[in-house]
């Protein structure tokens, strides 16, 4: 026969139980809170996280040139130039070429259309030029009716572009600032915080550091392989622009599925007006490939390695940050799970029992412990 519970057991365990339950739901609001008061300061915060990523990218570079003698100021201005000359350039890499060839591409399209219609024309749809001229006229009907929101959807386009800018613009005045004043920002910062906390923030802060610079560092070798790989294979399939198309390949990269999504558009539209439809399969196969290798091989392993975090833990904080915050969320879910694994790494320290001393337990000093 079973041994009766304990009442008083009980007792204690559902109290222990009602106490954590609201510990977790304190630490829960105060999380939403925090989340909340984010969202209100958006247009300052995302400036804020664009320029700290850009910071750790060109980081290294003003490193080097303030350990050679150059002074803060310097450094940061000619990195600075340095990086808005590389960003120009990558942007006229890709334009330049496209735009030499956009009669060709032009002429590819119109005749793909053609195409198009000559095998809609025949079996199995047997669509006669009257019927397409007749769904011409509808969508044609359709969009004068829709012209408002069409309007609507234009400015709305036109003030993201603004947005975006302006982003742009400010990350870069504060990437400045960063290369510049970084190194003096945690010692001021430890002498603003009273007692233990002039210790602990400062060394999460600039453990935090650390793991944005893996992050970026990652990202780019990721960008960097898939640019390669589908380069490679536009190259052997004979598709023009293949190295603009690889450039637009790594910069995408930094922006997770969408930028994916666009440069493999881009990729197989090239191919389908320039080459035909059978390269343009072959190479949304390419990319297709390629893609589900570096979302679930390359980019996984690289990070992992670079954040120290597990694989699954990545694939699970892209998902999760996609479905709260859509793009947005995608591009920071893995430094935010990296650094909040930083903050849970750095309280386990700090709560753990310290070993104990050699010798304390008789082990190494030839004594008996006690039994």
């Amino acid at each position: 026969m079973s041994a009766p519970l304990s009442s008083a057991r009980a007792r204690t365990a559902l109290r222990t139980s009602a106490r954590i339950s609201v510990d977790l739901l304190l630490v829960l609001v105060m999380l939403a809170v925090a989340l909340w008061v984010l969202g209100r300061m958006w247009s300052v915060v995302w400036p804020l996280v664009v320029g700290l990523l850009l910071t750790t990218l060109t980081w290294p570079l003003a490193r080097f040139l303030r350990r050679r003698g150059w002074s803060p100021a310097l450094a940061a201005s000619a990195v600075t130039v340095l990086f808005v000359l590389v960003a120009l350039g990558v942007v006229a890499l890709i334009a330049v070429p496209v735009a030499s060839q956009s009669g060709e591409l032009t002429d590819g399209v119109v005749e793909g259309v053609q195409k198009l219609r000559e095998w809609a024309a025949g079996p199995p749809l047997n669509i006669g030029d009257a019927q397409i001229t007749k769904a011409i006229d509808t969508a044609v009907a359709r969009a004068q009716d829709g012209l408002g929101n069409m309007v609507s959807t234009v400015v709305t386009g036109v003030s993201t572009v603004v947005n975006g800018v302006v982003t742009a613009v400010l990350a870069l005045f504060l990437m400045f600032f960063f290369l510049k004043d970084g190194p003096r920002f945690l010692p001021w910062l430890a002498r603003q915080l009273p007692g233990r906390l002039a210790t602990d923030i400062p060394t999460v802060a600039a453990r935090s550091w650390d793991t944005l610079g893996a992050f970026v560092r990652s990202q780019a070798a990721v960008g960097l392989l898939d640019a390669v790989l589908i380069g490679l294979g536009l190259w052997i399939v004979g598709v023009p622009l293949v190295l603009p198309l690889a450039v637009l390949t790594f910069v995408s990269a930094f922006v997770p599925i969408v930028g994916a999504l666009f440069a493999g558009f881009v990729a197989v539209l090239i191919a389908l007006v320039s080459n035909g439809l059978t390269d343009a399969l072959i190479v949304l196969a390419i990319i297709v490939v390629v893609q589900q290798l570096e979302g679930n091989v390359f980019q996984p392993m690289i990070q992992s390695r670079g954040l120290g975090l597990h694989a699954g833990v990545i694939l699970l904080a892209v998902t999760l940050g996609g479905s709260l915050a859509g793009i947005v969320g995608s591009l920071l879910a893995v430094p935010v799970a990296a650094l909040i694994a930083v903050v849970w790494n750095y309280v386990r320290e700090e709560l753990s029992d310290a070993p104990p001393e050699p010798g304390t337990d008789g082990s190494h000093t030839g004594e008996v412990a006690p039994t």
